[in-house]
């Protein structure tokens, strides 16, 4: 009992020190086909973020392959090397502080979290392509000081089989970035993640199931998240890190919160309330941890214009009634 109340102690010196309070309230900026101009830029700023995840991508042809395709002119602009520092370039120059996030997309949109490879030459040769794929933006991250880099997102499979070589990840990365680093754990993974202590934030992509409703009420939402919260706080306190939503969003529709990581494939019924519902609960639950660093919001297209709207049942916040949440959350929590 001693020694929890020292490990509080502790960790509430590291999160009441400086900068820790300040949130990241943060968009993830979607990657397009195009430059971001000033205009999109606007956006972001006239809901209060004061940062955004920037994503290139590679590309696995299916669970079993082990070569990553990346940075390749087949590529939309936003996913390459070249557009995401146009981008990052673009948002420092606003005041938009930048994470770094490269992501894998797998053929036919399989999920990252169970690739596994057949053979030990093949996770070898996955470990050798991911290597060149991520300390590519690593490096990216450190040219354009990026203070935040991710080291993968949704990747369970391959940490819990390879754990050794994402131990000597770190270290590479380490050696050539000097700023903070997270992973993107899923919301049920990242409990088991081992590496947790060799980071600066504990990351999640925050889709925990919490309500079985097809228009949840914002308290039986904030009842929902009291099991998960707890199960939360008590790692951060565990490794003494602050937690970092890397993504966290619900789609505006029909029981929206009972498997908020459904893709786009599902198609319930367009429901606004309950997508702004979920947004005020997590504002509510979170925003106000000392323990709790901010998040991302999944996801923000860069053609403000045409995207979301009142007939949109996807996961954007854009031109919808949570958007304008969104921006008085972020105001009241910008300092």
């Amino acid at each position: 009992m001693r020694k929890l109340g020292l490990i509080l102690v502790c960790f509430l010196q590291f999160c009441c020190n400086g900068k820790a309070q300040k949130k990241w309230n943060g968009v993830s900026f979607v990657a397009s086909r195009e430059e971001a101009a000033q205009p999109h830029v606007d956006e972001i700023m006239k809901i209060h973020a004061n940062s955004a995840a920037v994503m290139p991508f590679g590309f696995i042809r299916n669970l079993a392959s082990p070569e990553i395709i990346f940075d390749t002119e087949r590529q939309w602009f936003g996913e390459t090397r070249k557009g995401a520092k146009q981008y990052i370039e673009l948002l420092k120059k606003n005041g938009i502080q930048v994470m770094v996030k490269p992501q894998i997309w797998i053929g036919g949109g399989q999920f990252t979290g169970t690739i596994a490879m057949k053979s030990p030459k093949d996770w070898n040769v996955l470990e050798d392509s991911y290597d060149k794929f991520i300390l590519n933006y690593a490096a990216l991250a450190e040219e354009t000081k990026a203070p935040i880099f991710c080291i993968g997102t949704e990747l369970e499979s391959f940490v819990k089989n390879r754990p050794e070589y994402w131990n000597e990840l770190i270290a590479k990365i380490r050696k050539i970035y000097s700023g903070k680093l997270t992973y993107a754990a899923n919301w049920d993974e990242y409990a088991r993640t081992p590496f947790w202590n060799q980071l600066d934030f504990i990351g999640i992509d925050a889709y925990f199931p919490l309500s079985e409703s097809k228009t949840p009420s914002v308290a039986e939402l904030k009842a929902g998240w009291q099991p998960w919260k707890e199960k939360i706080s008590q790692l951060a306190l565990q490794v003494q890190r602050p937690v970092l939503f890397t993504e966290y969003g619900y789609r505006s529709m029909d029981y929206t919160a009972k498997k908020p990581w459904l893709v786009d494939r599902t198609e319930e019924g367009v429901n606004m309330e309950g997508q702004s519902n979920a947004k005020k609960a997590i504002f509510e639950e979170f925003w106000g941890e000392e323990w709790f660093a901010g998040g991302f919001v999944w996801k923000w297209f860069i053609q403000h214009d045409r995207s979301g709207g009142e007939e949109d049942n996807r996961f954007t916040p854009q031109n919808k009634p949570s958007q304008a949440i969104i921006a008085n959350y972020y105001r009241l929590h910008k300092d």
